[in-house]
């Protein structure tokens, strides 16, 4: 399976929720995404603020790839950087290797509030 460092943001609470940047494996289709246990569907362009499902739950994700300038979630929002993705998303999409022992940022935002 293909894997790849993504930003994942759960949508349970509404359109503004924490979100992580870890490392997720996609099915050999790529319509299923797997990462820490969660295994999301793609709602295929049918989603508002969300592109995956959980069909155990049904709650809704967004999930994309990292952003070089680190505004990855639609409002201001903590996000969470998880250790095995680490040194990886730092040096080698956020071009800051200085921070490779931060385990988090805080994301401007797409938005402003």
């Amino acid at each position: 399976m293909q894997t790849a460092i993504m930003y994942i943001e759960c949508k349970e609470h509404g359109l503004s929720n924490p979100g992580r940047i870890c490392r997720v494996r996609f099915s050999q289709s790529g319509r299923t995404i797997y990462c820490r246990g969660l295994k999301l569907k793609s709602l295929k362009g049918q989603g508002y603020k969300a592109n995956y499902y959980n069909e155990d739950t049904g709650i809704y994700y967004w999930v994309s790839k990292p952003k070089k300038d680190g505004c990855d979630s639609l409002y201001p929002e903590k996000i969470s950087v998880e250790a095995d993705v680490r040194v990886e998303y730092w040096t080698e999409i956020r071009n800051q290797p200085e921070n490779c022992e931060q385990s988090w940022y805080r994301s401007p935002g797409k938005h402003k509030r």
